[in-house]
């Protein structure tokens, strides 16, 4: 080691690196390599999540089908009785017609050759006749879903080798499926029904279309109260409030507000908004507002961090050109902040989406067999409606609710690439 002159850095011989300089590089290797070891955990735990609901799931994008050569018997079925009719009865023989084995004079066992088809296949039926009464007296093929038994079946979910009387299906129904496949009846196209249908609590009929509708007029009755709310709370505080103790005060609650769990606004809102004003329990204009007050803080924040953002220049600018403090505000600084607003905003209105404790409060877990025609009417959402299919007995909601998990997770992917796509879009380099 040599020396140099007073105050100059210490030198090594041949190279040779300090020893804190080797010690801090060794921290900074062991820093990264937890980091590095944290992302591949926190993937692997991803890819496991996605994958079980993957597995589980995908088979609710299919449905299985059967289809029927149907003649509408003008002595079950008149013109004068619609919609009134003996269709489950038009159905039973035209099914008995294709089984050749099948007595159709024994109602026990046409009672069991029936349960192969939905309960929902009548309605159908009539549906169909009703839209077209001309249709009586005439042979018409329509096809309709398979139970939720026989649709186990067709997906390989239920063991053929299983003693019978550990099934749902005997032998004898076996047969009949596996006639009617034979015959090129049995079918399995996509599930539309799993996107366009309400709840229903057989599970080859359910779906997710009243849920989602519910989402919907939930988020915007969410967006339109928080959004001007929060952005005309976070430019008061962070522009125009004179710094004193209640603005330290505000400003701490609204922080606290945001770490609040979520179930504590159901309880606020089951309390405030159903209790003491008398609203409607399972109503989406309710969950909006309770959703509202949860988002709320997290969108002030994300605004007074964009307006922090924004460059004291430009405020300094203006203001030498003789605009007003008002005119600084909302003419230059909110317009370079907006990308920031509606960055937060979209990741809080996602959060709002998958949250499910304050709905489940206020009922938003009703049986609702129809999508609401406006945020006043009964409606579920899409957590909540996993909630009630991961509740049911059903072995057909097993995969449903995985399938639904999979939509609520595709709706948040596409909220946030919004936001990452608008934040790529708008953003401003000073």
């Amino acid at each position: 080691m040599t020396e140099t002159s007073s105050g100059a850095p210490t030198r090594f011989a041949d190279g040779a690196r300090s020893p804190h300089l080797a010690r801090r590089r060794r921290k900074q290797k062991l820093l990264q390599a937890f980091g590095v070891a944290g992302l591949g955990v926190a993937t692997l735990m991803l890819s496991i999540l996605i994958g079980s609901l993957v597995v589980s799931g995908y088979k609710a994008f299919t449905q299985t089908h059967v289809t029927l050569d149907v003649f509408i018997d003008p002595q079950e079925v008149t013109a004068e009785r619609l919609p009134r009719g003996g269709f489950d009865d038009v159905l039973a023989r035209s099914l008995a017609e294709q089984l050749a084995d099948l007595d159709a004079s024994d109602r026990a066992t046409l009672r069991q050759a029936t349960s192969i088809l939905s309960n929902g296949a009548q309605f159908q039926l009539r549906d169909a006749v009703v839209a077209d009464p001309a249709l009586i007296g005439t042979s018409v093929t329509i096809t309709v879903p398979a139970s939720d038994p026989f649709d186990q079946l067709n997906k390989g979910l239920v063991d053929r080798d299983t003693p019978e009387g550990q099934r749902r299906v005997s032998d004898v129904q076996i047969a009949w499926f596996d006639q009617l496949a034979a015959q090129g009846a049995v079918s399995k196209p996509f599930n539309w029904a799993l996107f366009f249908n309400a709840d229903s609590r057989f599970p080859e009929q359910a779906g997710l279309w009243g849920a989602i509708v519910g989402s919907f007029w939930a988020l915007l009755t969410c967006f339109v109260i928080s959004f001007p709310l929060g952005i005309g709370a976070a430019i008061y505080l962070e522009e125009f409030a004179p710094k004193s103790r209640l603005s330290d005060f505000i400003e701490v609650n609204i922080n606290n507000l945001a770490a609040v769990p979520s179930v504590v606004f159901g309880l606020l809102a089951l309390a405030v908004f159903i209790g003491w004003f008398g609203m409607p329990r399972s109503a989406p204009v309710v969950g909006g507002l309770t959703l509202a007050l949860m988002t709320m803080p997290t969108i002030i924040i994300a605004t007074r961090a964009a307006l922090k953002a924004v460059p004291p220049s430009i405020r300094e600018a203006a203001l030498g050109v003789g605009a007003s403090r008002q005119q600084v505000v909302f003419d230059h600084v909110l317009p370079l902040a907006m990308p920031g607003i509606l960055t937060g905003t979209i990741i809080g209105l996602a959060q709002a989406l998958g949250e499910t404790a304050p709905l489940l409060l206020i009922g938003m877990n009703a049986f609702i067999t129809s999508a609401a025609s406006t945020p006043f009417d009964s409606a579920t959402a899409l957590p909540t409606q996993i909630f009630i299919w991961a509740d049911s007995p059903e072995r057909g909601f097993v995969s449903r609710t995985s399938a639904a998990i999979l939509v609520l997770l595709g709706f948040l992917v596409l909220m946030n690439g919004l936001a990452i796509f608008l934040r790529s879009r708008l953003e401003r380099r000073w």
